[in-house]
């Protein structure tokens, strides 16, 4: 990547183009915001590292000619230490981060590798959405999120290999679409694509499922019948709700997958399948495997490339895309107003996308109106009041923090330096807390 160091200061542009080169990236130096103008339009700049105070043309001027050509060009403001009013003035024109004098080598690495690594995310999201063909998939594939955008990159670099997937994700994220959209960027999209919900075989019929049975297998087997893995033969299986398996099963698909074969129920000869095998849980397999409920050694078999899928509270930002989507996909005129919307993103939503499609469809059945007001939507979302204490101390203390700071963010028009005062915290710990929660500033 070519970075663009802008400093009138030699000794300062020599100590960060010969830190940047030691790193592998191509540095490029201008000593004014004239210079750094004319090298930004001559050359493929992937990154600028801008000094704020400079003669002449000072970095507040560089930063907005600099957007006007191109917005999508991430910039690293560089100020005085202890200039925050001159960070905030920067933010708020467009720079993406800010760095105080004298530059902490280390952390600038980190802030150049995170703004790198949303750049790859995001050309492989892209790629996702140009190479498949939307109506193969059950439903929209909106990725509006950071947290979704890392699935779709995840999945796009495991569907060329020939390894297993595990999915792991809560009820109703959308495990079976990541699945199909796995088979479809692979090799194998022209072949089957065949999902199973093991929670819903019963435990007598699950080999006869998995690997098929002979006629006489057993009472009522009038037939001959290929199972799952015949069926997908060349192509993908799911094993949707993979933690169901009994562990009589599990041992006999353990030893399916290592040879390659399987043997139908009532059958003597072993027959050869290639099969890929994406898996799906809500469960946390390995405590399973841990508690003596699941294989480990299955486990570790379907753990080859792990793809977890955020829950919807963790991907707010996507929700009004998702209201215009299911709402189309009823057919219906209707309209949310403004408080309507608003309390729907504020709901935590334990049932996940597949609650909300539900939330919807109930909604629009019997509003009285098209347009739908808060008076309209269910008791349990019309009266939530904040985030919901589920699940383990960690994550309901995780929740309530993220509520918090993005109150905080928005009560202050995302003015992080104003948010942290407000929080009492400093501006550093608000932008880590704010990258570890996945927080960032709806569209």
């Amino acid at each position: 990547m070519n970075i663009l160091i802008v400093d009138d200061e030699s000794l300062q542009r020599n100590l960060l183009a010969g830190f940047l080169a030691k790193q592998g990236y191509t540095a490029i130096e201008a000593a004014s915001g004239e210079e750094a103008l004319h090298r930004f339009m001559a050359d493929a700049v992937g990154l600028v590292l801008l000094d704020h105070r400079m003669p002449g043309m000072g970095g507040d001027e560089v930063l907005e000619r600099m957007k006007t050509i191109n917005p999508l060009v991430p910039v690293i403001m560089i100020t005085a230490y202890g200039a925050v009013d001159t960070a905030v003035r920067a933010m708020q024109l467009g720079a993406d981060d800010f760095l105080e004098k004298p530059v902490d080598l280390e952390l600038l690495l980190t802030r150049i590798r995170a703004i790198e690594e949303r750049f790859y995310i995001a050309d492989d999201a892209a790629r996702v959405e140009e190479a498949i063909d939307v109506e193969a998939l059950p439903v929209r594939l909106i990725a509006g999120s950071p947290a979704m955008r890392q699935v779709l990159s995840l999945a796009l670099r495991a569907a060329p290999s020939p390894w297993t997937v595990l999915i792991q994700g809560e009820t109703g994220t959308g495990k079976e679409l990541i699945a199909r959209l796995v088979h479809l960027l692979s090799p194998r999209r022209e072949e089957p694509f065949v999902a199973l919900n093991c929670a819903a075989v019963p435990e007598g019929l699950f080999e006869s499922e998995l690997f098929g049975h002979e006629k006489g297998a057993f009472t009522g087997a009038v037939n001959r019948r290929r199972g799952v893995m015949e069926q997908a033969h060349g192509g993908t299986l799911m094993l949707d709700e993979v933690g169901e398996l009994p562990l009589a099963v599990q041992a006999k698909l353990l030893r399916s997958l290592q040879e390659q074969t399987i043997c139908r129920v009532g059958g003597e000869q072993p027959i050869p399948v290639d099969v890929r095998i994406v898996a799906a849980t809500n469960r946390n397999l390995k405590q399973m495997a841990a508690d003596g409920d699941f294989r480990e050694d299955l486990y570790f078999r379907l753990n080859v490339i792990k793809i977890e899928i955020p829950p919807l509270r963790r991907r707010k930002e996507e929700i009004p895309e998702l209201i215009r989507f299911f709402l189309a996909k009823l057919d219906s005129r209707a309209v949310l107003d403004d408080q309507a919307l608003q309390q729907l993103t504020k709901y935590h939503f334990p049932g996940n996308v597949r609650e909300l499609e539900h939330i919807l469809q109930r909604t629009v059945t019997l509003a009285r109106s098209p347009r739908i007001g808060l008076r309209d939507l269910p008791p349990e979302i019309r009266d939530y009041r904040g985030p919901v204490a589920e699940g383990d101390l960690v994550n309901r203390l995780a929740e309530i923090e993220r509520q918090l700071l993005i109150e905080a963010l928005e009560r202050h028009q995302w003015v992080q330096t104003k948010a942290a005062a407000d929080l009492g915290i400093s501006e550093r710990v608000l932008r880590y807390k704010m990258e570890r929660l996945e927080i960032v500033k709806r569209k």
